[in-house]
C-alpha cells in the first residue's frame, strides 16, 4: 500500500466536511464526529433550523476505503454556484465528493489516469485549492435587520444555508420589520 498521498482536499458531504486522500492504489476520506463552528453559527441564525435539516448527530462520522482497482467510473456533476459533484462509481458503492468547480477537474484527471493505470509524478500532486467561505461575524443587533439580510445572504452564498433555510428565516426577519 503506497503511504504518500497524491491529493488531498476536504469535501462537504451531506452536512459534513470529510477529509479524502487519493494514493496511487486507493482512495480514503474519512468525517469526524461534532459540529463545526460555521454549522454552529447557521443554527444560531436560523433559529436551529439549519440544524434540524442537517442534525447533529455523529452517526455520519467515519472513514472508507476504495481501492482504485475497484472503480468503474469518475463523473463530474455542477452542484449549485460554487461546487462540483465528483461522483465515484466503484463495485457496490458509489461516493459523492462535494468540491468547489476550480477543483473538480484536477480530482477528475488524477482519479481518470489512475483507473486506467496512467502512473502519476512520482512528486505528490500539490493539494487542490480549498474555497474558504468567509467567516461569518458575531450576530448583529436585534435591531438592524438589513446587516441580519446580509448576512443571512452571505451564508446562503458560501452553501452554509440551504434556499429554503434562507427564504424562512429571511420571512421571519421581514416580518419584525
Amino acid at each position: 500500500m503506497s503511504s504518500t498521498a497524491l491529493m488531498t482536499f476536504k469535501s462537504h458531504i451531506d452536512g459534513k466536511n470529510a477529509d479524502v486522500a487519493i494514493y496511487s492504489d486507493r482512495i480514503e476520506w474519512s468525517r469526524g464526529r461534532g459540529v463545526s463552528g460555521k454549522k454552529l453559527t447557521a443554527g444560531l441564525l436560523t433559529g436551529g433550523a439549519s440544524l434540524l435539516a442537517t442534525g447533529v448527530r455523529g452517526s455520519g462520522a467515519g472513514t472508507e476505503m476504495i481501492p482504485v482497482k475497484s472503480i468503474t467510473s469518475v463523473v463530474t456533476k455542477r452542484d449549485g454556484l460554487m461546487y462540483t459533484k465528483v461522483v465515484v462509481v466503484a463495485s457496490g458503492n458509489t461516493i459523492d465528493f462535494r468540491v468547489p468547480h476550480a477543483s473538480a477537474p484536477g480530482i477528475k484527471t488524477l482519479l481518470t489516469d489512475l483507473v486506467l493505470g496512467k502512473v502519476p509524478a512520482t512528486e505528490p500532486a500539490p493539494p487542490a485549492p480549498v474555497h474558504q467561505a468567509p467567516a461569518p461575524t458575531a450576530a448583529p443587533p436585534a435591531g438592524d435587520p438589513v446587516v441580519q439580510l446580509q448576512q443571512l445572504a452571505e451564508l446562503r452564498n458560501a452553501g452554509i444555508l440551504s434556499e429554503e433555510e434562507f427564504t424562512a428565516k429571511k420571512a421571519e426577519i421581514l416580518a419584525r420589520m
